[in-house]
């Protein structure tokens, strides 16, 4: 298995005896491809698992540049919890005659999972959650937030109120990810707080509760999220904690599952109807891969003295005096206006061409 958060080196180590099945991310395929540490021109099947995930993260780009360096004679095999328009094109475009083998309908929940929905006011949601913790005695939960600052927030929240928790998103290190995720899986911590794409792909058996502490923006999302328990004949509870900010999120959801979600009512948390909804500001679903969360890619090979540094605006033909007077660098002559560079590439044809392509 080979990914990005991680020196390149010990992986390479490992693949100079030669594998027969490798687990890698795109980006981190590539660089070991670049450094010669990776052949793929003898790959017999190739497997896209996450697609949905992987398009949803702006992975497309890198996807087609690994398949051009493979043979074309073999195998793809595409899985995806959801199936989107935008998954359905990408399968058609990068599989040949593909049949479709569907376990379950589309987009749609496991029965082993029973959904419930509570009424709450955005502020008390925390306070709500640490008491149905303790309400009920959870052993363990896996929550969910939108953010990685709500993750930090609500794990410190809920370690304050004796509830041993951990977050992981993309801005923790792949080692803190793992500890966290070992510490959860051996029942040190009772509560792991995280994010849809740091979340993905976490099996841990034996999952009794997951939460949503906010509702994802994406209405496929919520079915990764409480896939999460009831897997492997066991059974689980999802449960979704949603203020009025929320209440258009939830009809997607319901929509796509084509079922109302049960409501649930505790005494004393009920919501304040007088508290109006206030605007969610959507997310584009299609990310760039620079942009990603938790991307770790080829951008890791940089050593960190290699980072780039921002330089003050004025500090390439200026220097300032210990009066504080402002003094012109003699050394390189004073840049000109970009009013002035534009008119001259106005009069290049050159430099149009150059900016069209």
């Amino acid at each position: 298995m080979v990914f990005g958060g991680v020196s390149i080196n010990p992986q390479m180590m490992k693949l100079r005896g030669g594998v027969d099945v490798l687990i890698a991310t795109p980006g981190r395929l590539l660089d070991l491809e670049h450094q010669n540490a990776v052949d793929l021109s003898r790959v017999e099947v190739l497997v896209l698992d996450e697609a949905d995930r992987m398009l949803d993260m702006g992975f497309i780009h890198d996807i087609r540049r690994v398949i051009n360096k493979l043979p074309k004679k073999r195998q793809n095999l595409l899985f995806s919890a959801t199936f989107s328009k935008e998954i359905t094109g990408l399968a058609n475009s990068l599989l040949n005659n593909p049949i479709s083998i569907a376990v379950a309908p589309k987009n749609s929940a496991a029965e082993s999972v029973d959904q419930y929905v509570h009424l709450v006011d955005k502020k008390r949601k925390t306070e709500l959650l640490s008491h149905l913790i303790g309400l009920e005695n959870w052993p363990q939960v896996l929550i969910f937030t939108r953010t990685k600052h709500g993750a930090n927030k609500l794990a410190e929240h809920l370690n304050l109120d004796g509830i041993k928790s951990a977050a992981i998103h993309g801005n923790k290190s792949q080692g803190a990810r793992t500890r966290a995720l070992a510490d959860f899986k051996d029942g040190k911590l009772k509560a792991l707080v995280a994010t849809d794409i740091a979340a993905r792909g976490l099996d841990i058996d034996q999952l009794p509760y997951v939460v949503n502490f906010e509702l994802p923006q994406v209405a496929e999302d919520y079915v990764h999220r409480i896939g999460r328990t009831g897997r492997a004949a066991a059974t689980g509870k999802a449960i979704s904690l949603v203020c009025v900010d929320e209440h258009g999120l939830l009809a997607d959801i319901e929509r796509l599952l084509k079922r109302e979600i049960p409501r649930l009512a505790l005494e004393g948390y009920d919501p304040d109807p007088s508290i109006k909804a206030a605007p969610l500001h959507k997310k584009p679903k299609n990310k760039a891969r620079n942009n990603k969360e938790g991307g770790h890619g080829r951008a890791d090979m940089r050593g960190k003295d290699n980072r780039h540094t921002p330089r003050n605006k004025n500090s390439r033909n200026q220097k300032e005096s210990e009066t504080g007077e402002i003094k012109q660098n003699k050394s390189k002559p004073a840049r000109r206006s970009r009013k002035h560079d534009d008119d001259r590439d106005n009069q290049n044809p050159w430099s149009k061409a150059r900016k069209e392509f």
